[in-house]
């Protein structure tokens, strides 16, 4: 079980799971639906189950590629801890899963959840033939507020897609700050991103832009949802944490990428969902 946990990072679930819980709090408090647990935890295990499917496809479709990198040679697949069919089937019993899970929520879910599974799962192949690979990441994610709306309301909003438009670019600005790790590696085997593509500097200009359209899309976000004091708090939080990010990472300094990926993203996204909820229920 360690090893699964490891293979799929799950500790990085704390990234898209708090907006998945701001999507499912916007519905309970803008619409008549009323609140559920046993929906809560069904928009939940979808979370688990497509995200624990994307990352374990992630690793199997990129086992021979990880055994090459010195970084990513001690993940599970290339390391021998965990076999490559193994994690296939792992990939395959997560799906199913996800599928099953939307099937007891609505027919909308079940109608899009090979959609969504299309989406996380594809993001795997994209470094393959586009430098756009990390705003792909983003979608897959993105889907967090908007999947977690349409669970307890079964109807599209603009408030929840403003979220989820929201974490696409917050992911792609970081996932890209994460990429330059592999610039060197990533262009020695013709892979894409956009560090290869740009050079790390300019990439990391693309990265504070992308994080720019992020703080202008919770702003929108919050006086269009008519929040009060304790958003406006979190959202300070969250920017403040997404700026701090970029003076951790220079083009000739990659030695605190995991502090400004996990560590501070983790925090902002964490932080930001709880103060939101607070101001849905509180305020």
């Amino acid at each position: 079980m360690k090893n699964y946990l490891s293979l799929v990072k799950f500790s990085h679930t704390i990234f898209a799971m708090p907006f998945a819980l701001i999507g499912f709090f916007l519905a309970v408090h803008f619409t008549p639906a009323s609140f559920e647990w046993h929906l809560l935890l069904k928009v939940m295990l979808c979370m688990v189950f497509a995200r624990n499917a994307a990352m374990a496809f992630n690793r199997y479709i990129d086992r021979n590629i990880d055994k090459k990198n010195s970084r990513t040679a001690i993940r599970e697949i290339p390391a021998g801890t965990i076999k490559a069919n193994a994690a296939l089937w792992f990939v395959i019993l997560n799906s199913v899963a996800f599928v099953i899970t939307t099937y007891f929520i609505n027919s909308l879910c079940l109608a899009l959840s090979p959609v969504a599974l299309a989406v996380v799962l594809g993001y795997s192949i994209t470094k393959r033939f586009t430098a756009l690979c990390h705003l792909v990441l983003g979608i897959g994610l993105g889907l967090a507020p908007i999947g977690a709306y349409l669970a307890v309301v079964g109807k599209f909003d603009l408030l929840p897609l403003l979220f989820s438009f929201a974490v696409l670019f917050w992911v792609g600005g970081f996932d890209i700050i994460y990429a330059l790790q592999d610039e060197e590696f990533d262009r020695e085997n013709k892979l894409f991103s956009i560090p290869v593509w740009l050079g790390k500097k300019k990439a990391l200009w693309l990265s504070n832009f992308l994080h720019g359209i992020t703080a202008g899309l919770l702003f929108y976000a919050g006086k269009y949802g008519d929040f009060h004091w304790l958003y406006w708090v979190g959202y300070a939080v969250f920017i403040v944490l997404l700026t701090y990010q970029h003076t951790l990472v220079k083009p000739d300094n990659l030695s605190k990428v995991n502090l400004a990926f996990f560590t501070t993203n983790g925090v902002a996204s964490v932080t930001f969902a709880s103060f939101v909820i607070a101001d849905l229920f509180i305020l």
